[in-house]
């Protein structure tokens, strides 16, 4: 899980001006310390969608959680949302590609 925080005076977590790039942080926070409101709520978002790879966009407001979009090609960066597993969160995320593509042949 991720805690994105947009850029400086902009609505969004990149802002792109002419040759310049602002951008906004990226906290990775381990699934044991997001509040189980704001993770049973992307999990029931995800599964309406399948069973695949998909990045959850949401808002905490209070003790309320909203989905504002599911991606289901979500951007997996170096050094942002790797932050806290590294090199783990890729071979996890391979493992279950290949267990997957297994399992349909």
């Amino acid at each position: 899980a991720c805690r994105y925080y947009m850029a400086k005076k902009h609505w969004q977590i990149v802002e792109r001006k002419q040759k310049a790039i602002s951008e906004g942080k990226v906290d990775c926070v381990p699934l044991t310390k997001v509040p189980p409101h704001v993770l049973n709520n992307a999990v029931r978002a995800a599964r309406l969608i399948g069973d695949g790879l998909y990045g959850i966009d949401m808002k905490e407001i209070g003790k309320r959680s909203v989905v504002i979009e599911i991606n289901d090609n979500p951007s997996i960066d170096a050094g942002y949302e790797d932050q806290l597993l590294k090199q783990r969160l890729y071979r996890t995320i391979m493992r279950s590609f290949a267990r997957r593509m297994k399992a349909r042949s």
